[in-house]
């Protein structure tokens, strides 16, 4: 006879225990400064989210601690500090803008057509494979796995950027890396935020998706005359 190992629910509910027992244990260990950047993040994100100029500085104060918490010998994410320095940077500048040009129209959202699809894929191969190599040069240790997470996540900020839909899938590939990769690295209340991202970029990708679909029903009676 074959052994079979059975999934009983006691052992699926000690495991879970043992989960958020570890979770817990963590969530006590962050430090301030990791639970400063958490908050600030899910703060700068239900603020863009709403369409509110205060998802500037409050993403500034975010990214320019994980910029310093990233870059550090203990954490080794190096892509990801970089990753955050972009994030300041276009912070700053979106800021500036919104400042000084707050009537603008904003271009209109849409789906992606096969050139973009490919400058996309490009940005996440090439980004992909120069942080590699960059990474080579420095101590990390998962240099090919946070490499991933960033260039990921450049593909999908040049998509939003261009206000596609598809941005939302790319973003969330990169979420969905980073999430083990900062259990990996005991980030967990870091990952709980990167959960939360994850969250709303799936309803930010059904939101968006509504209103493309409402754009082309609308061309639909233009074409037919």
């Amino acid at each position: 006879m074959h052994a079979y190992s059975v999934i009983r629910p006691k052992n699926i509910l000690h495991n879970m225990d043992s989960f958020f027992t570890a979770l817990m244990v963590q969530a006590r260990a962050t430090s301030w400064m990791e639970w400063t950047a958490a908050f600030f993040g899910m703060a700068s994100v239900l603020y863009s989210r709403n369409n509110k100029v205060l998802l500037y500085p409050t993403g500034i104060i975010s990214t320019a601690i994980y910029c310093y918490m990233w870059s550090r010998t203990e954490a080794k994410l190096y892509a990801d500090a970089l990753l955050n320095l972009y994030y300041l940077i276009m912070s700053i500048y979106g800021w500036i803008l919104w400042s000084r040009q707050r009537t603008n129209a904003q271009l209109e959202i849409s789906r992606c057509n096969t050139k973009e699809w490919l400058i996309a894929m490009g940005i996440g191969i090439a980004g992909w494979a120069i942080l590699y190599r960059l990474l080579l040069l420095t101590p990390s240790d998962v240099p090919v796995w946070d490499s991933f997470v960033s260039a990921a996540a450049w593909s999908g900020m040049w998509l939003l950027a261009r206000r596609k839909l598809e941005n939302w899938i790319l973003l969330n590939i990169s979420n969905l890396a980073a999430i083990p990769l900062y259990v990996h690295k005991n980030y967990y209340v870091t990952m709980l935020l990167t959960v939360f991202l994850f969250v709303v970029a799936i309803s930010g990708y059904f939101n968006w998706r509504k209103i493309v679909l409402r754009q082309e029903d609308k061309r639909l009676p233009a074409a037919a005359h």
